[in-house]
């Protein structure tokens, strides 16, 4: 059974608690489920839809209808590395999580998630969504 690792650690955008996973995928089958948007309700429980770029890439801007309440805010992808398959964005203007894939062998990698430590709470969301992002990149080989 895979599990969910949960630490604080120095990113290229500051301390950030991150919440990450192994899973039985390859790397760039995760990768795609984190950077095609019309993906992120199938594995965001606070992602209901989504407007914008199909695939989202460096600048992209869009919005996210939010689950529990929603309302559509907007997004902005802020960094966006496709050889290091890292990216972050800020929703609703506010710095968000960043995202990102680092192959572990052909079939297996680990997904991770970085988390403004002032949004801590926000990693019990994250472990759910590794969960889905684990089962759908896992489909898609």
């Amino acid at each position: 059974m895979n599990r969910t690792n949960t630490y604080i650690e120095r990113t290229p955008d500051g301390r950030r608690l991150v919440v990450e996973r192994v899973v039985d995928a390859p790397a760039d089958a995760a990768w795609d489920c984190l950077v095609e948007t019309r993906t992120w309700p199938r594995w965001g429980p606070s992602v209901a839809a989504v407007r914008g770029p199909e695939r989202i890439g460096p600048g992209a801007t869009g919005a996210v209808k939010i689950a529990v309440v929603g309302a559509w805010v907007p997004f902005e992808v802020t960094t966006f590395d496709e050889g290091a398959r890292r990216w972050t964005w800020r929703v609703a203007h506010v710095p968000a999580t960043g995202h990102r894939v680092a192959a572990l062998g052909e079939r297996r990698c680990r997904v991770a998630f970085e988390i403004p430590l002032v949004a801590a709470g926000y990693a019990v969301v994250c472990r759910r969504a590794l969960s889905k992002i684990a089962r759908l990149a896992a489909s898609r080989d």
